[in-house]
């Protein structure tokens, strides 16, 4: 049992941060997921660079893992424009334009890369959301939308790499949160392999990621990705998945993973259950509704 959030602000002006947002809401269901907490936060892009964070850890390891970092940048023509030390992570803006997908997989290879993005920054650590955002300031982020997750550890440990949300390696500005679980995994998985794709987790939401953008490199709209997605992937699950410019979700045919949506011209914001949505308008009647058995749908920005 996990608890899935997201939002997105159609309008510019929202009066509600995005980061606040997210916590409140993950706030609203932390019980599903006592173990930890995470955020995809989109903000603004700038052409030419990109955002990168590391899993660097709190120990006396972290600054040579740090200097390796800059080595690998310097080896693949990226310069860096601005970097912070923060929790256990390491953060970067990088000068980079280059072919993003290799630069991502010889990243991996010098140390654990918690997401690469033009506007996407994924924070995530053990705790609940309140904690996290105690160290990394979530609070403060003010974006165009994003998506929040709290874990219940079932099948790894409790720890920062483990904790949702997962980015799809090697495809910029590309995260997903997931509750449920994927049954032909390794099935689904090897096939991307052999296309000469490059898994760093064995959680099943870093394969979905990975498989939605992949239709997406190919031309697919993050609308028809999701349509497939429901017949390819087998198992439970409810997750939701954003892009650069767009957020969505897809709900298996069996519906076991609860889900509950609110829209109005302002927003939409998703969640696993509805009291999370209530946290964003206290005292509020919602008319809010959940979504039915093996669907799909989008929102983007209004341009």
């Amino acid at each position: 049992m996990c608890g899935i959030a997201g939002i997105l602000f159609k309008n510019s002006g929202a009066e509600l941060a995005t980061g606040k947002a997210l916590i409140d809401m993950l706030d609203g269901c932390q019980h599903r997921g006592p173990d930890s907490s995470g955020f995809a936060l989109y903000g603004e892009a700038a052409q030419g660079r990109l955002r990168l964070r590391f899993l660097v850890g709190r120990n006396n390891q972290a600054p040579i893992t740090i200097k390796a970092i800059h080595c690998a940048l310097a080896q693949q023509g990226a310069e860096i424009i601005e970097e912070e030390r923060i929790g256990g992570t390491y953060r970067l803006v990088v000068a980079f334009d280059g072919d993003v997908q290799k630069f991502s997989y010889a990243m991996e290879h010098v140390a654990k890369v918690v997401s690469i993005g033009v506007s996407l920054d994924i924070v995530k650590d053990v705790g609940s959301a309140h904690q996290v955002d105690a160290i990394y300031n979530v609070a403060r982020f003010e974006g165009t939308h994003g998506l929040g997750h709290v874990r219940l550890a079932t099948e790894s440990d409790v720890k920062p790499e483990a904790a949702h949300p997962f980015w799809a390696t090697g495809f910029a500005d590309v995260a997903i949160v997931h509750n449920g679980q994927i049954t032909n995994y390794w099935k689904m998985r090897r096939r991307l392999e052999r296309r000469g794709f490059e898994f760093n987790t064995d959680n099943d939401s870093e394969l979905i990621a990975v498989y939605l953008a992949d239709k997406l490199s190919h031309g697919a709209s993050l609308r028809e990705a999701l349509k497939t997605s429901i017949d390819d992937l087998d198992g439970t699950f409810s997750f939701l998945v954003s892009t650069r410019d767009e957020i969505g979700y897809a709900k298996d045919r069996l519906a076991a993973k609860p889900m509950v949506l609110y829209e109005t011209d302002d927003l939409i914001a998703i969640a696993s259950e509805e009291v999370s949505l209530n946290r964003l308008f206290p005292g509020q009647a919602l008319d809010t509704m959940e979504p039915p058995p093996g669907t799909y749908d989008t929102w983007s920005r209004s341009i």
